[in-house]
């Protein structure tokens, strides 16, 4: 095996623009949109799209904090790596990375057994055996090549889009009265009205968490210093423009009393339809749920690929096939550790804490960005920048969201 790492098999650079902001899409329009419609409806009532636009406002500065740094460092493990160029500190760099890979690790986990339940409607076998062939095969995708991978993941995300799409669709076509009922969804100055709104923002902005493991591929991303920061502005700007769209259709065809109490509020839109949308649905879910496993799984593997390329791991995780140019051992011991989750810990529990490490990483990177942009004495050439206030807000916002977890 060739140790020097100029001569070495390197990444790939195969993603074009399309094909990271689907990459995008897919891990940021996740499950989440299936199921959070109800609870959000629950605490701001017709109200809900607005909540989503604000969270939408919200995770924006952290997203342009993301895309500078994308753009100044194109690296794998990026969260890791902005951390050590702001602070300068390996052992908090290795944390941060840590935290990133246990994220996408226990995200996988969960989603694994969710997918295994809803093939389980289509192939009567025990989730258990389920869960391993669904973990093994889409590992083996990981593996096939980033190319592969992230088209399959593009065609799991168009389909998963298409399903949302149906959603408005099939909404407009029922109700066409919709459209005029548009102006409903602006909110009254009312203290009580706004209260409930912020509170379901809290739930909207999770809906958005995803978009920071895009930059986790940037050393597979053709002319990433360009490509990064639009690709996560794209994606950003398109998940908001489909939620609001799919929320506004939502609240306003179905009832809010049945909304608020089911778990599946956006089959309740096809509540008259035949059995084939219903049936069409749960395809569609199983979908959603194998992108979601196969993204997180990528995006773990380069997380680990990167931290050892940056001499925080073992050397070994940092090599790359000389086949495949994915990381192969890298991307094992991922399938490894997310089947070790699956079979022993409690997934539930350690799934909710997601969330919570997800914005500590937010919170450390926008200050990261900060440190670097006030301790540089030239700026960078050809990276995207924006203003040092960007990372403010976005730290702001960020610890206004960590803090209101506890509040709301």
């Amino acid at each position: 095996m060739n140790s020097n790492p100029k001569t070495r098999p390197q990444l790939a650079r195969r993603l074009t623009l399309p094909l990271l902001t689907l990459y995008g899409l897919g891990v940021t329009v996740g499950a989440g949109i299936y199921v959070l419609v109800g609870t959000t409806a629950e605490r701001a009532g017709i109200y809900a799209p607005i909540s989503f636009i604000l969270a939408a406002i919200t995770v924006a500065f952290t997203g342009l904090a993301y895309s500078e740094l994308s753009s100044r460092y194109p690296v794998s493990a990026g969260e890791a790596a902005y951390v050590q160029k702001g602070f300068n500190n390996n052992t908090l760099s290795l944390i941060i990375g840590l935290l990133v890979i246990a994220s996408g690790t226990v995200s996988a986990s969960a989603i694994s057994i969710g997918a295994a339940a809803y093939i389980e409607n289509f192939a009567p076998v025990a989730p258990s055996i389920l869960t391993f062939i669904v973990v093994v095969l889409i590992g083996l995708v990981a593996i096939w090549g980033i190319l592969e991978s992230v088209l399959l993941a593009a065609l799991l995300t168009v389909i998963e889009l298409a399903g949302l799409g149906l959603v408005v669709f099939y909404g407009l076509y029922n109700e066409p009265s919709i459209l005029t009922r548009m102006p409903d969804l602006i909110p009254p100055l009312d203290p009580s009205v706004w209260g409930g709104i912020l509170s379901a923002c809290l739930l909207a902005f999770f809906a958005f968490i995803g978009f920071e493991d895009m930059v986790n591929v940037a050393e597979e991303v053709k002319n990433p210093k360009k490509t990064m920061p639009r690709g996560i502005l794209l994606t950003l700007l398109s998940a908001s423009v489909i939620y609001f769209l799919v929320v506004s259709v939502v609240v306003l065809t179905v009832p809010l009393d049945q909304l608020s109490q089911s778990a599946a509020p956006l089959q309740l839109v096809f509540h008259d339809s035949s059995e084939f949308i219903s049936i069409l649905f749960g395809v569609i879910a199983i979908f959603a749920t194998l992108n979601g496993i196969l993204i997180q799984i990528i995006m773990a593997s380069r997380v680990i690929y990167g931290l050892a390329a940056q001499e925080k791991l073992p050397a070994f995780l940092a090599q790359v096939n000389s086949i495949t140019h994915t990381p192969l051992k890298a991307t094992i011991l991922v399938c490894g550790i997310v089947l070790l989750l699956t079979y022993t810990l409690p997934i539930g529990q350690l799934a909710e804490a997601t969330s919570s490490i997800v914005i500590i990483v937010f919170c450390l990177v926008n200050v990261a960005l900060i440190k670097i942009k006030v301790s540089e004495k030239t700026k960078p050439v050809n990276a995207y920048q924006v203003s040092i206030y960007v990372p403010f807000l976005g730290l702001f916002t960020s610890l206004f969201l960590l803090l209101a977890q506890f509040w709301l």
